[in-house]
């Protein structure tokens, strides 16, 4: 887990792009806020999870203002959850 992610947030959920090396996590902290965090992986880092914004200083009141706010910053989070629900 990166250091942007405090231990005592609660990360409820990591949404991956289709190549599996990019992901956003969502999480709660203890004061009942939210937010969000995006990272890579490449293999020069050994498969390990690197922050590539400083979101995580962000405060949302809930995890659906987290998400949006993350499918706004993040340019293929958008398109992945289009893309997804498009299954459904």
């Amino acid at each position: 887990m990166s250091g942007r992610i405090d231990k005592s947030w609660t990360v409820f959920d990591s949404l991956e792009n289709a190549q599996h090396d990019r992901c956003v996590d969502l999480f709660a902290r203890p004061d009942g806020t939210y937010g969000f965090e995006e990272f890579r992986r490449d293999p020069e880092d050994q498969g390990e999870w690197t922050p590539v914004g400083y979101y995580s200083v962000a405060v949302y009141a809930s995890s659906g203002a987290a998400l949006m706010a993350a499918e706004q910053a993040v340019a293929w989070l958008a398109e992945s959850q289009t893309n997804a629900k498009r299954r459904r």
